[in-house]
């Protein structure tokens, strides 16, 4: 917030100092040092524009970001750095708009006119959710979660295979014939159930089974709850695929080669044209994906995002390819992103742990969940950039100390508020001067509270969840230091007593909106 601010005074002075310049982007930084709170280097940007040397041009600017009611003061540094003073009665007056903003703060409308559909897991039917399906869950959760934030219409999606050749290798599964698949006492325990004799209809009947009884379940203890449970086989029962391959064909994108039928996707930025037919008469999931995709759009959504794991990049180039072919066909304005997720790996004393026995070669969801509970299990899983592989440690999972962030963060929250119950005497109703939190460690909380709504906007603007779970560490971090050093029952003056609870009341508003957009619980007491 106050970064963007001072932005907007920089592009004033620097109109002011050189009209005719063309204004470059440039950063505006949070400092540490004794010379500032922020700074920027707007003056080095400016240089081979207007022909100064840097210094020069920060001195001619500091001219005009005099001091008002946000600066205090504007000083040039180094080889060409501006340094900003914030005005302590300015950041001491945003605890009030926490306060009245209270479980909203941080959020706004600016995505009113967005309809999001946020498709993740979307695991096949074919086994109990494992330790890499958690990754794509708990992003796609928290992601939905700041979108609504954000005022955006959100439906979380889960799209499942419940047809194709890994159903039917289900079936010879659960038949113990010479085909079977999957191996693991969750067949062992379905097996018994089945009552289909062909392949085909033993592997649908056990997806229904392993998707109603086993995944359904699991999604429940993570904390998820999705608006729409979506089958690709309805879009065979709707007709939908026959729909779209028959459109295709007529706009002449279509062509048989080899007995199988194509889709020119490579006119459309894919790397290779696609089956859709093979020769055999079985359907691609390609041509579901085409279907779904399609079906999504004429649902009326204008921001799509697809989840997908490691071992499904190379679906990427096809799907926005097919979304193209759609965008033309359908006058579609929207975005489709697709996220993809690294792969984990669990580890204890630096070694990959192999905990399953129910599911044969692979760490379900349901035994990480049992071990460090969910609040740990989805912070860790946050805590990482989907883009990077993952190692999840079992050790500092298990910690109930501050080397536990999740223990860190949630210990922050459960202190604030038994602070609270004991200041509950306190007369709130003194009149407080704006200027009396000027301590550092006051000041650097109320700087990182006021950091929430720009957090959250720039997620909208990346998808980078994992921000908010460093956030979270560092607003605990900040309070911490603030409680050592600033006793909040103050005896000797009950005007700093009061600055104080109030400081403390809208710390415990943006902990508690920031690990509610993560999905982690509030603790009161630990």
């Amino acid at each position: 917030m106050i970064r963007q601010i001072l932005k907007e005074k920089i592009y004033t002075a620097t109109l002011l100092s050189y009209p005719k310049a063309k204004i470059l982007d440039f950063e505006v930084a949070e400092t540490t040092d004794k010379f500032g709170d922020y700074s920027t280097n707007v003056a080095m940007i400016l240089t081979k524009e207007v022909g100064e040397k840097p210094g020069q041009v920060a001195e001619n600017l500091v001219k005009f970001l005099q001091s008002d009611e946000l600066i205090e003061s504007a000083t040039t540094a180094g080889p060409g750095f501006i340094n900003f003073k914030i005005q302590i009665p300015y950041l001491n007056e945003k605890i009030s708009g926490i306060l009245e903003k209270g479980e909203a703060y941080g959020s706004s409308l600016l995505g009113h006119n967005l309809r999001v559909n946020i498709e993740f897991i979307s695991a096949n039917p074919t086994g109990p959710l494992t330790l890499g399906n958690g990754r794509n869950a708990y992003a796609g959760d928290c992601l939905a979660n700041v979108y609504k934030f954000y005022g955006a219409k959100v439906d979380r999606e889960y799209y499942f295979n419940d047809r194709g050749v890994q159903v039917t290798a289900l079936g010879h599964s659960v038949l113990k014939d010479a085909e079977a698949v999957y191996k693991g006492a969750y067949i062992d325990e379905i097996a018994p159930r089945i009552t289909a004799q062909t392949p085909i209809e033993a592997g649908m009947q056990a997806a229904d089974i392993l998707f109603k009884e086993y995944i359904k379940k699991t999604i429940a203890t993570m904390g998820i709850k999705f608006d729409q449970f979506f089958s690709e086989r309805s879009l065979f029962d709707k007709g939908t695929v026959f729909t779209i391959l028959e459109r295709l064909k007529e706009l002449k994108l279509t062509y048989e080669k080899d007995g199988a039928l194509w889709l020119k996707t490579s006119d459309y930025g894919d790397d290779k044209d696609r089956v859709l037919l093979k020769k055999d008469g079985d359907y691609t999931y390609f041509v579901s994906d085409i279907a779904y995709a399609y079906d999504k759009i004429r649902r009326g959504y204008n921001l799509c995002f697809i989840f997908l794991g490691a071992d499904h990049h190379g679906f990427v180039g096809r799907l926005q390819a097919a979304v193209e072919i759609l965008r033309k066909e359908e006058k579609w304005d929207g975005k489709l992103k697709v996220p993809i997720c690294q792969l984990v790996r669990l580890v204890s004393s630096g070694k990959e742990v192999r905990m399953s026995k129910r599911a044969g070669n692979y760490v379900t969801l349901d035994e990480l969940l049992q071990t460090v509970g969910p609040d740990v299990t989805r912070f860790f899983f946050l805590d990482r950039s989907l883009d990077t592989p993952m190692d999840f440690d079992l050790d500092l999972a298990k910690e109930k100390s501050p080397k536990n962030p999740v223990f860190y963060v949630q210990y922050a929250y459960a202190r604030i508020y038994s602070i609270l119950e004991k200041c509950k005497n306190q007369n709130e109703k003194i009149k407080i001067n704006e200027g009396l939190l000027k301590e550092p460690e006051e000041l650097a909380l109320i700087k990182e509270l006021m950091k929430l709504p720009t957090l959250v906007s720039e997620i909208i603007k990346d998808s980078q969840v994992q921000k908010l779970t460093f956030y979270a560490r560092s607003l605990a971090e900040k309070f911490h230091h603030f409680y050592e050093k600033c006793p909040v029952i103050a005896a000797e003056n009950s005007q700093i007593t009061a600055a104080r609870i109030q400081l403390l009341k809208a710390t415990q508003i943006t902990l508690k909106n920031t690990l509610d957009l993560m999905g982690i619980s509030t603790p009161e007491k630990m």
